[in-house]
């Protein structure tokens, strides 16, 4: 029995650890450019030094680190509107893609991983 058990868990970790990454953390370069080409606001979560080196045009500064602490700022950049449209890039899209995590958690509705700077400069 103890075989069987230990074979079952172990299956499952096998199972658990090749999952896709979540939805959320998946970047969408082609939306996160229809949007920006829209207007949509848009947010770097890179480092303030990685944004001082080169960031989109209309991009803000809120590093994936302090946005817990700031989503006040999110809000007040979308307007006051948490349904506006947002487009979030890292250098990668991975932290861009937890600050998309956290944003949906708090009521965001319409927020985009558009993954690194790279793929979203003209």
């Amino acid at each position: 029995m103890r075989v069987l058990w230990l074979s079952i868990l172990i299956l499952a970790a096998c199972v658990s650890s090749s999952a896709p990454p979540p939805p959320a953390a998946t970047k969408d370069v082609a939306t996160a450019r229809t949007w920006l080409a829209g207007g949509a606001a848009v947010i770097d979560v890179r480092t303030t030094d990685e944004f001082t080196e080169g960031h989109l045009e209309r991009a803000i500064n809120i590093p994936v680190d302090e946005l817990a602490q700031r989503h006040a700022d999110v809000t007040a950049h979308l307007g006051g509107d948490k349904s506006a449209r947002l487009v979030l890039y890292c250098a990668s899209g991975q932290r861009a893609g937890k600050a998309k995590q956290q944003l949906d958690a708090a009521g965001y509705k319409n927020v985009v991983n558009g993954g690194g700077l790279d793929d979203l400069e003209p």
